[in-house]
């Protein structure tokens, strides 16, 4: 199946990395994968690129403000430039359900901004103040890591493109390390990190973290892949927006 243009609206970064799966097969198949997120902090946005690199994926930033998404015509804009300036086939984003019980800030507005821009992108909206930019026609939505998939991808051919894009983010891995410790406690972490005492000593949070996300990422994508008796080992779930239209049956 030949490549297309995907889209990835994501909104802190490490998106990038959960859907690198489906952006970075997609880029192998010939395609363009791109990236653009809302809120991705000056000190990650480096990493998050480097990532990007290692999948293939053009990343950019759109400049929101942390704890000030809003649902203003200006907000609307700045996703609409980017979906008319990508033109993309298929757009993953986060999902509706998820979003609105995920309690990392912004994300409920952040879900409603996408969507309404999504919209908006295929009317006559803002066309005079986007000179050379034309309305886009709404693409294919994919929801990431949804309560409630209805497709899978196999990431197993890529599974170590996308490891390697984790090891580039060093300030998400440090955060997972003091979230866990802190919502967990030392304890509990051990048993996932047996020297995380040893790291601790040496103020290493990024290795905690990594070793964490190791295990955590290997066991989601297990879960969707072997142990929900799939068709493959390793899965990134999606949730299509609306239904499958297919011209014949398929066993695929």
């Amino acid at each position: 199946m030949s490549g297309k243009r995907l889209l990835l609206l994501g909104v802190y970064g490490m998106e990038v990395v959960e859907a690198g799966g489906a952006l970075a097969k997609n880029v192998e198949a010939g395609g363009k994968s791109f990236a653009n997120l809302m809120l991705c902090s000056e000190t990650s946005r480096p990493q998050v690129v480097e990532a990007g690199k290692v999948l293939g994926v053009e990343v950019s930033f759109s400049d929101f403000s942390y704890g000030l998404v809003d649902l203003s015509p200006e907000s609307k804009k700045k996703l609409i430039r980017v979906v008319r300036e990508i033109k993309p086939d298929i757009i993953i984003s986060q999902d509706p359900e998820h979003s609105f019980h995920d309690l990392d800030p912004d994300r409920r507005q952040a879900m409603i901004l996408i969507l309404e821009a999504i919209a908006l992108a295929s009317r006559d909206f803002a066309l005079d103040e986007m000179p050379g930019l034309e309305s886009h026609p709404i693409p294919a939505i994919y929801y990431m890591t949804p309560d409630h998939p209805n497709c899978l991808i196999n990431v197993a051919p890529v599974w170590d493109k996308k490891e390697a894009a984790m090891d580039k983010l060093g300030s998400q891995m440090a955060f997972s390390a003091k979230v866990s410790l802190e919502r967990f406690g030392k304890d509990a972490v051990r048993v996932v990190v047996p020297d995380v005492d040893d790291l601790l000593a040496k103020n290493d949070y990024y290795s905690i973290g990594r070793k964490l996300h190791l295990a955590t990422d290997k066991s989601f994508h297990i879960y969707h892949g072997m142990c929900s008796h799939g068709a493959f080992a390793m899965a990134e779930p999606y949730r299509l927006d609306g239904k499958f239209h297919l011209e014949v049956l398929t066993d695929k």
